[in-house]
């Protein structure tokens, strides 16, 4: 296809811009797809200050998306064009071990649509086969697009093993908190308390089926004496990776998946002598991608309330709002 198209393009920190650029040709095992949604990650607001290390401008940014395929490599044989599909944005090699054991997440040759290469802030983008996933016809695209952050979700509830009599404290009630609350209780959770400083968005995971809390002082009214047996932190200060071991029973397990902040001061003697049980969460795995892109089409977990939809041409005022005040904004969709 030798056309342009348009694409939101970061140019440096807090500077985004629309630009026209050639629109890709893909590879024989790729295929092209026209993107119709694709929202807007916790780690491209990051990226988008400057405090990504993953994200160099010029870049197009986008790795949560839906939409349509447009053409097919030489190759292709699962898709037809129009067929509507969500994306898999990890591209790993599939030779290593970690790819051979079910852990492409953690290929260390992997790629991130959006990052490594151009992603899906743009009409069109190209995507390795085995990286797209069909949507029923009767799917909206607002469920395709929603997949990749769910995945996220679902990858850390599988790691805490969370039982049917498990406290669960959940810190951050953003996106991927409140997939993490849904997901919990999909699993079978149902005593989980939810803290933010937002409380509109605390609102959002009352109805979603959670306790909440605003502050600690309000925690610590309604935590368990012997703590709580999982902590799941999902903003990625150092502060808030305190609160969790802070919180913690003794033998309890604390998985961080935020990324704000690149180190934290632990009580390490505490964790020592508590033996608390301590586990990273990156990404998910391809099974996490289905089971949540499974859980999607089954209707068994909400779209996100507070879903706003942008076109992309606002797509740096969206990044700014988001930033400096989401409100009840839980998931802005840009739109093409």
């Amino acid at each position: 296809m030798n056309a342009t198209m348009k694409a939101l393009v970061y140019e440096g920190p807090r500077l985004m811009n629309m630009r026209s650029l050639q629109v890709p040709s893909p590879r024989e095992d790729e295929v092209l797809i026209k993107v119709k949604k694709v929202g807007i990650c916790g780690s491209e607001l990051s990226g988008y200050l400057g405090h990504n290390s993953l994200r160099k401008a010029p870049l197009v940014m986008g790795h949560e998306f839906s939409g349509t395929i447009e053409e097919l490599g030489s190759k292709v044989s699962s898709f037809q064009v129009h067929n509507h599909v969500t994306v898999n944005p990890l591209i790993s090699c599939l030779k290593c071990n970690k790819c051979i054991t079910g852990k492409a997440h953690l290929c260390t040759s992997r790629q991130l649509l959006g990052a490594h290469v151009p992603g899906a802030f743009a009409e069109y983008v190209c995507v390795p086969e085995r990286n797209v996933y069909m949507l029923p016809s009767d799917v909206s695209l607002d469920i395709g697009a929603l997949a990749e952050p769910l995945a996220c979700a679902v990858h850390v509830c599988r790691l805490a093993n969370l039982t049917g009599i498990d406290t669960v404290l959940i810190i951050g009630a953003g996106p991927i908190g409140l997939f993490l609350l849904q997901s919990a209780k999909i699993l079978g959770s149902s005593n989980i308390i939810m803290m933010d400083i937002n409380k509109e968005r605390l609102h959002i995971a009352e109805k979603l089926g959670a306790s909440t809390v605003s502050s600690v002082e309000e925690l610590r009214g309604v935590i368990p004496k012997i703590g709580v047996d999982i902590a799941i932190d999902a903003v990625g200060y150092d502060v808030t990776r305190n609160h969790c071991v802070e919180f913690l029973k003794t033998s309890g397990k604390v998985i961080f998946t935020g990324l704000h902040e690149s180190r934290a001061s632990l009580p390490v003697n505490d964790i020592i002598r508590k033996e608390i049980n301590m586990q990273g969460a990156f990404a998910y795995t391809p099974d996490d991608f289905e089971i949540a892109l499974h859980w999607l089409i089954e209707r068994k977990v909400e779209l996100l309330p507070g879903t706003v939809y942008l076109p992309i041409e606002e797509g740096q005022s969206a990044f700014e709002s988001l930033i400096e005040n989401a409100g009840n904004v839980t998931k802005v969709l840009l739109t093409l």
